[in-house]
């Protein structure tokens, strides 16, 4: 049967409206998702800071109790290559929808178990270690989430818009940042220290079940990725692809982790290590400091689109490169300030940081994802991504608050800033600027990676 031109007519318009309804449908699931998911992550986070030290190490002092609480942090981290690799495995032979609804539902359950645990003072030393095995499970899901929210966007949508279409994950952080924060925020300002400490801080991690049913539904509702199905289709996907993206992309894999080193690192100085520095000055409560996180957080909403869109027109590596170089030159002011400014300094100091944070991660999700081939992407990409988080991201708070104890002074903190720009810029130089690169090609890389 051939078709008449009116017929084939209507045929194109049905596929482009079913199109850009499943562009909207994936863009939506992908920040979504990264929003429960760092919702979760930025609740461990703030009570990591003012809650976790007096509850699950209450026999430590404030430095010792601060540090434990920190290691916590940091095992999260250490587990989300691990994360990378398993669904990166799963989401390179099976798909991306499948995957990213295991990892929704990893991370809501650990973070709403978390709200319910008991402290040391109630069941001993078993309260630390479910801590840690609930963080450990938080980072594996992490770990799996974010290269298949970015590339679920990235890979439906206008190849000519990667920028704009992979930060809506992005986007997912600030908004969860905002929500996270902003309840500990609430809540701090509302309730008594006691009531918050005893069970305030317990709601938002039981809310996380709540957002989960919503992710849930959103993502149930997307199909697969053109890219991904049609490499279903040629039958192209790897049985080991893991191992062979590390085989044959370990280059871009190392220079992807070593770009997120002054995104990533100072990031969680800016949001979660201020909190415990800050406040130790008097004049300065929990509440302000939220407050001042939470703005920059809203802030960074409108610049990681601004931000990304910016680079599918000039470019990834210019962008991202200011950004990196911005965050090294407001290494030290940023703490003169923390340390002898007013309220109004500090205010200005946080969003700012943010700022230069923004200027990095909008691009990064299309910079990084762009640099592996369709049926090596979610692994590769994961894989870069994550690693990061085990030398930048993960000690961070850890290493800040061992090196004011050790030197005593916060520039030591700021020279730790300025290193990790330096890591970054030279990784950026190095990594192909592949804005304009037709990435449903894989010969393309294919033949780059001989």
């Amino acid at each position: 049967m051939v078709l008449g031109d009116n017929e084939v007519s209507q045929s194109v318009e049905a596929s482009s409206l079913h199109r850009r309804i499943q562009v909207r449908r994936a863009a939506l699931a992908g920040s979504i998702g990264t929003t429960i998911e760092w919702y979760d992550f930025f609740l461990y986070n703030t009570a990591a800071a003012l809650v976790f030290p007096h509850l699950f190490f209450p026999a430590s002092s404030g430095y010792a109790g601060a540090m434990q609480s920190f290691a916590t942090y940091a095992v999260g981290f250490a587990a989300r290559p691990v994360g990378a690799a398993i669904f990166g495995h799963w989401g390179d032979r099976l798909g991306r929808k499948a995957t990213l609804i295991v990892t929704l539902l990893l991370m809501g359950l650990s973070s709403a178990v978390v709200g319910v645990l008991p402290g040391t003072d109630s069941i001993g030393f078993a309260a630390p270690l479910i801590l840690v095995l609930l963080r450990l499970v938080q980072g594996i899901a992490i770990g799996g989430e974010w290269s298949g929210s970015v590339l679920l966007a990235m890979e439906w949508g206008d190849q000519r818009k990667r920028g704009l279409l992979a930060s809506f994950a992005q986007v997912g952080v600030p908004v969860g940042l905002v929500l996270g924060t902003g309840g500990m925020t609430l809540l701090s300002a509302t309730l008594t220290t006691e009531q918050f400490d005893s069970w305030g801080w317990r709601i938002p991690f039981l809310l996380s079940l709540v957002l989960v049913i919503i992710g849930l539904v959103i993502r149930l509702r997307i199909l697969e990725t053109p890219m991904f199905a049609k490499v279903v289709a040629d039958k192209k996907t790897s049985k080991a692809p893991v191992k062979d993206a590390v085989r044959h992309h370990w280059r871009e894999i190392l220079l992807s982790a070593g770009l997120r080193f002054s995104e990533q690192m100072p990031f969680y100085l800016f949001t979660s290590y201020v909190l415990v520095y800050v406040v130790e000055r008097p004049e300065f409560s929990k509440t302000f400091v939220l407050n001042a996180v939470l703005v920059g957080a809203v802030a960074e909403l409108a610049l990681i689109p601004l931000f990304s869109q910016l680079s599918d027109r000039v470019g990834r590596k210019r962008v991202y490169l200011t950004g990196s170089v911005l965050t090294a030159v407001i290494a030290f002011p940023y703490f003169t300030i923390l340390s002898h400014g007013g309220h109004t300094l500090i205010f200005i100091a946080v969003i700012v940081s943010l700022a230069a944070h923004a200027m990095q991660y909008g691009p990064q999700a299309a910079l990084i994802g762009e640099s592996f081939p369709t049926h090596l992407r979610y692994g590769g990409a994961g894989l870069g991504y994550q690693l990061a988080s085990v030398f930048a991201g993960g000690p961070a708070p850890l290493l800040a608050t061992w090196l004011l104890h050790l030197t005593g002074t916060p520039y030591s903190v700021s020279i730790y800033i300025v290193l990790s720009a330096v890591v970054t810029i030279l990784c950026v130089i190095a990594l192909p600027d592949r804005s304009k690169a037709n990435i449903d090609d894989a010969s393309v890389y294919l033949r780059s990676a001989r």
